[in-house]
């Protein structure tokens, strides 16, 4: 009995690694990480009650801020410079063609997406010096043309394409609006390749506001040998998915690999620059590994994610997610390729068309599609053109 308890208080004295280990963690978890975490908003420590409907206001007036100003942008060129003809500017065969879909949306008008788009767009090319990074052509799906009053706005600018009237009819016929987003998404693909004939195709959503070395890092993808074989790359994943503990199993092996490499510093930094009883040991790192997988995912991956801006190469390729198509690149002639396949596809809720084309890379021989982190753009529609909006948008 008096062998046990010196056992069980050699456990539990302060010099002991396991008392230690369990300071550790309540300081961290229960102190430290509740203090630094509680306004993230892709932490597990978000207070939601609290932030969230500041947060979500704030974004939104941020948002319709800039769309106010980009209004003011446009409205400013449009009555200062006479611009030659925009089909007469788009050149031939270019490197990169960026076709932007638009629709009207019912509601969100004053937040003006497409000007806040195209602007920004405006911006990086003049950026870009005397050789353009890329051409840029909107592509309108409403069912007319004077319905959609931003594209009218910036159509001196930019090459502007839509359907005949005859295509507009037989658009409509379609039995769901997700079919006829499809089908949206489908006419912009083909008519960007047989207008432009361009090496490689972007097509952004017209709520994707490009970051601002947006031009570089798609250069840098599409150096990379995987863009060889690949019939797409997404350039956007919902911040709120990016979560290690995700089906992805690729970030399984990711979180175990960071949170070995952190346990190794600071195991070794433990063991020879403090007074802490860690030692050397797999038990020790296999705590400490725990230990930092457990911090790193409850502070919120995205924000891990961040630091991989500091350079192109740094960014992180890995197969594609399923969720979402606001920011595709369709190295080469790839556009054209999922142009034919979702033409031979049905869309319907539950199987949109970011669903459909998933499913097309995964079982079509030979097809492969990948996903970047972070972001490339920034996805900034709050009000959807094809969904019943909630009275009040949330940022997550």
């Amino acid at each position: 009995m008096s062998r046990w308890r010196t056992r069980t208080s050699k456990h539990f004295l302060w010099s002991s690694p396991v008392v230690q280990g369990l300071i550790l963690c309540v300081v961290t978890f229960g102190v430290i990480m509740p203090i630094c975490c509680h306004r993230l908003l892709y932490s597990y420590y978000f207070l939601n009650n609290f932030y969230l409907d500041s947060l979500s206001d704030a974004a939104l007036q941020e948002s319709i801020d800039r769309g106010q100003e980009a209004l003011r942008f446009w409205q400013g060129v449009e009555s200062s410079e006479t611009l030659k003809d925009p089909e007469e500017m788009v050149s031939k065969e270019p490197d990169l063609l960026v076709t932007v879909v638009t629709a009207r949306r019912s509601e969100g008008w004053d937040y003006h997406y497409l000007l806040q788009v195209t602007q920004r767009l405006m911006s990086l090319l003049k950026a870009c010096g005397d050789k353009p990074c890329a051409k840029v052509i909107l592509c309108d799906v409403e069912s007319g043309p004077s319905l959609n009053e931003d594209v009218l706005l910036v159509e001196k600018h930019f090459q502007v394409v839509r359907r005949s009237p005859k295509e507009r009819r037989k658009n409509r016929e379609a039995d769901n609006i997700f079919e006829r987003e499809k089908r949206d998404y489908v006419f912009c693909l083909q008519k960007g390749w047989e207008l432009i004939k361009p090496k490689n195709v972007v097509v952004l959503e017209d709520d994707a506001l490009p970051m601002a070395d947006f031009f570089p890092l798609v250069k840098n993808l599409l150096s990379r040998k995987f863009a060889l074989n690949t019939l797409y790359i997404k350039l956007f994943h919902p911040e709120r998915l990016q979560r290690y503990w995700n089906p992805e199993p690729y970030r399984i092996l990711e979180w175990v690999g960071f949170g070995l490499f952190v346990a190794t510093l600071l195991l070794i930094t433990f063991s020879h620059c403090t007074p802490l009883s860690f030692t050397l040991s797999f038990s020790h790192l296999l705590f400490l590994t725990l230990y930092v997988m457990a911090v790193v995912e409850l502070a919120g991956r995205h924000y891990l994610l961040e630091f991989r801006r500091l350079s192109p190469q740094l960014y992180a390729v890995s197969p594609a997610t399923e969720c979402c198509t606001p920011a595709m690149l369709f190295p080469g002639n790839a556009s054209v390729r999922v142009a034919e396949y979702l033409g031979q596809a049905v869309c319907a809720q539950g199987n949109a068309k970011d669903m459909v084309l998933y499913k097309i890379a995964r079982s079509t021989p030979g097809e492969r599609a990948h996903s970047v982190e972070p972001n490339l753009i920034k996805h900034i529609g709050a009000f959807s053109s094809i969904r019943r909006n909630p009275p009040r948008p949330r940022i997550i």
